[in-house]
């Protein structure tokens, strides 16, 4: 079977190459036989998906059958692993994440040639540039990173094992979610470079690939949040962001993907931003390969990333293609790209996506150059100097709260101009409500459960978390606000009660006001990591009826118990909790030992509360003393940022709906005509 799986790779290595060249020779010849030949080369294409899920399947059964005749099946899995986590191993492993990689991109190619005749000639660009970055993946899979090597030597009778830390059941959707979003800008990329190629006329593609980014864009927006979400409930630290570079790498061009989708309505709209459109989502599609590259090439230390190899240096050498290529259409077709027209006033939605892209791109900077600093102090200095949170926290806050501000503003403001009567009719009720939220959170007593008492002149984090809590309310309060007053026009049109007609206005734009409950959920987010300057932790080596106390509750050790299964020892606490003397819950944080890989692996117990979480966790036995060490964490606001995250996916769901149909007026069948109408009636 890992012969047939190898042949399959090399086979469609052959197909993509094929779709690849001789659908560049059937785009500059318009004669009957090479159309025919750009039809062999989209079925090429086509073939090559199912030769890719082929190989893919072959690898899956070969961790289900415990073949660890192939290597990478003995290096990421063992005989007692759980069937989820097998499957999950065609992902968990260098080799295996880039056959993922390859088989999302040839099943997106596969959707798109099927829906070729859309548009036959843009589609033809399109598929040949996807065939293109389908050759570089499978040449890796072929040469370079070959996941059907077979184990030298004796074949083991048991696996190494998979990484403890993915052993986790959102592992299993994690990063299939973060590579559909990763591989997904493939499309939005090809269909740009195709247009910009033939020098298409109009906005066509952006219409075309409108679903396109926005699903992808939903996917890897998913997947940062489960990877935040797993981050906090496996890694043990008490946290879901610590600016580790590989959750920069998501994070990149999540950032300019979110420019463009917002930037691309100028384009459909006033005919703007046309060249700044285009090397967007050139530079989105550039980030995810570079994102790919930081996780492979061993440049950055992480707990994310896979281990040292040397392949790199294709990755560089195909960032350089694809920079060059980008860069010879541009200056050869930027005519093509020319404004239509001019920015009119700064009070206006244009300058709202103007400003709402540059601080998008300044985020994306500041976390770019943090990442790559170790890599320039290495080359400048000798030795690698890194940088870490307080550097991010200090330099994005300020950009992300400005963010957060337009968030607010942008959507509201008119086209062109916006009056002043507009911006009172639109703001004046919500801005006195985010204020009077602000002046409530100053002046009520300090709780853990909620930032009340935040003091901004003692602390700079408390003055940012109480400008995020008053912005944050700003954007739910004017969204609100505009369902509030479109729901009422509808009301009085049709009869029908409030809530039945804010439910028809959001199916009359489902794009527009979509994006609306995208940002409320990105304002609950904001609520939700606000907190993290109110986190308190405690310590203490515990034994049997040992407290410890933070904030409210009194943590007591009950007992201790062990757990053996065929793929882990552990050592569980039982700790009961108790607030002024009432019993709260009990909490079972928990220290494993993987028997496989002899890696130890802390699982946290959470009591989660909507207005925080009790965080615990077992970190292990003092050596000196042999007595259990728990650590507790108050982490306020948290489930916030998790609710944030479901609100938005509603939001990009309802913007992928289509528009309800408008209600058309029906002329009577027979009208009576005077027999002397007035002069002029007719006209």
């Amino acid at each position: 079977m890992p012969q047939i799986g190898s042949f399959l790779l090399l086979l469609a290595l052959a197909l993509s190459g094929y779709s690849f060249l001789f659908g560049v020779v059937a785009l500059f010849r318009r004669d009957t036989a090479f159309v025919l030949i750009g039809e062999t080369a989209r079925r090429a294409g086509i073939a090559c998906f199912v030769a890719v899920l082929l190989a893919a399947g072959i690898l899956v059964h070969a961790a289900f059958t415990n073949d660890f005749s192939v290597a990478y099946i003995f290096q990421h899995s063992n005989r007692d692993l759980p069937a989820a986590y097998k499957f999950a191993t065609l992902w968990s492993g260098q080799e295996g994440s880039l056959l993922f990689w390859a088989l999302l991109l040839s099943g997106y190619g596969f959707v798109l040639r099927l829906q070729h005749r859309t548009d036959e000639r843009l589609f033809a660009h399109a598929s040949v540039i996807m065939a293109g970055v389908q050759v570089f993946f499978l040449l890796l899979l072929n040469f370079a990173a070959r996941p059907f090597s077979m184990t030298q030597g004796q074949v083991p009778l048991d696996g190494a094992g998979l990484n403890p830390l993915l052993q986790y059941p959102e592992m299993v959707i994690h990063p299939p979610m973060l590579y559909l979003g990763y591989v997904g800008f493939t499309v939005p990329f090809a269909f740009a470079l195709g247009a910009l190629i033939m020098k298409y006329p109009g906005d066509k593609w952006i219409h075309i690939t409108r679903h396109w980014t926005m699903i992808t864009w939903g996917f890897l927006s998913c997947g940062i949040a489960l990877g935040a979400h797993w981050a906090y409930y496996v890694l043990g630290w008490g946290g879901y962001w610590g600016w580790d570079p590989v959750e920069i790498a998501s994070l990149l061009p999540w950032l300019t993907g979110t420019a463009f989708l917002h930037s691309v309505m100028m384009q459909e709209k006033r005919g703007m931003l046309k060249t700044w459109n285009m090397w967007l989502i050139f530079t989105t599609f550039g980030l995810c390969i570079f994102g790919t590259f930081l996780t492979r090439s061993g440049v950055v230390s992480s707990v994310h990333a896979f281990a040292q190899s040397s392949i790199g240096g294709w990755f560089i050498a195909f960032l350089s293609i694809i920079a060059a290529t980008c860069v010879f259409f541009y200056v050869s077709n930027r005519s093509y790209l020319r404004s239509e027209h001019r920015l009119e006033s700064l009070v206006s939605r244009e300058s709202s996506f103007l400003f709402n892209n540059v601080l998008f791109l300044a985020i994306c900077l500041v976390a770019l150059s943090g990442t790559l600093f170790p890599i320039f102090s290495e080359w400048v200095q000798g030795h690698k100097v890194t940088v870490g949170p307080p550097y991010f926290n200090t330099v994005t806050v300020p950009f992300a709260l400005l963010l957060l501000l337009l968030t607010a503003v942008g959507p509201l403001l008119a086209w062109r101009k916006t009056s002043l009567e507009s911006l009172k009719r639109n703001f004046l009720w919500s801005t006195i409500g985010s204020l009077l939220v602000g002046i409530i959170l100053v002046v009520t007593p300090a709780s853990w459960g909620a930032p009340f008492g935040l003091r901004p002149w003692d602390d700079l984090g408390y003055f940012y978390s109480l400008l995020a809590a008053i912005l944050a309310a700003l954007v739910i309060l004017t969204v609100f606000a505009e369902f509030l007053r479109g729901g009422r026009v509808i009301s009085r049109h049709t009869g029908n009660n409030l809530l039945t007609s804010i439910l028809q206005l959001g199916h009359r734009n489902t794009r527009r006001y979509g994006g609306y409950v995208v940002h409320i959920g990105m304002a609950l987010i904001f609520i939700g990591v606000l907190g993290t300057s109110m986190n308190r932790s405690a310590e203490k080596e515990m034994g049997y009826g040992d407290t410890i106390r933070i904030g409210p509750y009194t943590l007591t050790s009950r007992s201790y118990t062990q757990e053996e299964t065929p793929n882990y020892t552990g050592d569980k606490a039982i700790i009961e909790v108790t607030k002024d003397g009432e019993h709260v819950t009990t909490l079972y944080p928990e220290s494993r030992m993987f028997t496989a890989t002899q890696q130890p692996q802390h699982v946290p117990s959470v009591h989660s509360l909507l207005r925080g979480d009790l965080y615990v966790v077992f970190e292990g036995k003092n050596p000196d003393t042999g007595r259990p060490i728990i650590k507790a964490h108050l982490n306020p606001l948290v489930p916030w940022l998790w609710l944030g995250v479901l609100v938005m996916l509603v939001g990009i769901v309802l913007a992928l709906v289509p528009n309800a149909q408008p209600v058309r007026a029906v002329a009577p069948s027979a009208v009576r005509v005077p027999i002397h109408a007035p002069a002029g009636a007719g006209d």
